[in-house]
């Protein structure tokens, strides 16, 4: 009988999505592939609440309306490393259970999505986003571990505002900070500055879109267990107070039909660089450590460019070793540059593909330290399909090994070493498929 009932619950919701793809008049349950690639493609603009919103604006779905989407990347990856265990590359979060050596290679999911859009009316709607992705869990063990392999609601927020009429929209839930340009041209592989600098957290944020200025303000809470956006609360990681904030501006030069000259700034109250000596990641800190941002995105016809340099105001405490020989290296400011450009040809009705090319570093230290820095160079190739899927082969090099936990030492057995390595370098080729519907 429950077998009956699923199949029948399936056929209903295969005939819905099929039924709302052909009439437009009477759309309740959709597929929508190239706004779910905008949406889920981790490399893509991550601001999702602008996305949707936009993307609302333009489209002309009738209120009652879900739109469902997923996608899958699997990959193959290959790498090699001057030094054991050591390897740079952050699309990974390697540990000693399973990179032990100089060299790693693997076949597997590197992460799934799943979301659902739902439009109530014209200037209500909701989003919500699933994502399963043991090779970028922090927990503990090998990617066949259970603690790496859970599903969890990375990103959920309810949209207001209707641009058709005015030129205000907001959102409140768990969404990615206004900040910066985590964004990347690269096929797969985020940027270091992304790693940085990208922040996630729960927050209610309220933006400005007219023409080509578009302005942005989101309080977030605080605390240090989200991506980035930590304010110390009371000397605990747990976020319970609206003590944190961003702020950003844009501006979007459109010249002519193809191209557009995109200038920006942002502000960061609170980051994870707050811990003293020795840095434990998502652990609470005594102050705040702001950051600014600016960056620039320009389109020219089949060319496109991206920069953004971040840097946080304050040093970041725990970068200062007190223990012989390190002590000789003072606390530092962090900052990341990224800076990349992507041509795009052969364009066709189904198909077209394009070559990539970027830098990306991480700088915690002074110079000559063995945190000082981790650079990150890829070169890519990418056929894309319909706007939205992608077939890729990426090849990565990486100088330096700096992990931001005990990022200048304390978890050796001598305090006056450290496991970062400015001299590590690593290798790599990374190939795959990553599949929106």
């Amino acid at each position: 009988m429950k077998t009956k009932v699923f199949t029948l619950i399936c056929l209903i919701l295969t005939s819905g999505i099929v039924w709302g793809q052909e009439t437009n008049r009477n759309n309740t349950i959709g597929l929508n592939t190239e706004r779910t690639a905008a949406i889920l493609d981790p490399t893509n603009y991550l601001r999702k609440a602008e996305i949707i919103a936009i993307a609302l604006k333009n489209k002309s779905e009738r209120d009652q309306t879900i739109t469902f989407g997923t996608s899958l990347i699997s990959i193959f990856d290959f790498q090699k490393s001057n030094r054991n265990s050591k390897f740079g590359y952050l699309m990974r979060h390697p540990t000693s259970a399973n990179e032990i050596g100089k060299t790693v290679s693997e076949f597997a999911v590197h992460s799934a999505q799943f979301s659902v859009l739902g439009r109530v009316n014209n200037w209500i709607s909701m989003y919500a986003e699933a994502l399963y992705n043991p090779e970028q869990s922090f927990g503990p063990g090998t990617t066949t571990a259970l603690g790496r392999n859970g599903l969890s609601l990375r990103r959920g927020f309810i949209l207001l505002g209707d641009l058709e009429k005015y030129p205000l929209y907001a959102a409140i839930g768990k969404m990615d900070a206004p900040f910066g340009q985590p964004g990347s041209v690269n096929p797969f592989t985020n940027s270091t500055n992304w790693h940085a600098f990208g922040g996630l957290g729960f927050g209610a944020q309220v933006s400005y879109l007219k023409g080509g200025l578009h302005l942005t303000a989101m309080a977030i809470q605080g605390g240090a267990q989200f991506r980035v956006l930590n304010a110390p609360v009371d000397s605990t990681n747990v976020p319970s107070r609206l003590n944190n904030f961003s702020l950003d501006a844009c501006y979007t030069l459109q010249v002519g039909d193809n191209n557009s000259i995109k200038v920006g700034g942002s502000y960061l109250h609170g980051t994870s660089y707050v811990q003293g000596f020795p840095v434990q990641h998502f652990h609470p800190g005594r102050e705040n450590n702001p950051a600014t941002a600016i960056y620039t995105t320009i389109r020219w016809g089949d060319l496109e460019l991206k920069g953004v340099y971040t840097k946080t105001l304050k040093v970041w405490p725990g970068t200062h070793n007190p223990n012989p020989p390190l002590d000789q290296y003072k606390a530092s400011k962090v900052s990341s540059l990224s800076i990349g450009a992507m041509y795009t040809f052969m364009k066709k009705t189904d198909w077209d593909y394009s070559l990539s090319t970027e830098f990306s570093n991480f700088v915690a230290g002074p110079k000559g330290s063995p945190w000082e820095r981790q650079n990150q160079y890829v070169l890519g190739f990418c056929g894309q399909y319909r706007h939205a899927s992608k077939l890729f082969v990426e090849l990565f090099h990486t100088q330096g090994y700096s992990p931001l936990n005990f990022v200048s030492g304390g978890n050796l057995p001598d305090p006056g070493k450290t496991w970062s390595d400015r001299e590590a370098r690593s290798y790599g080729l990374v190939a795959g498929a990553m599949i929106f519907l």
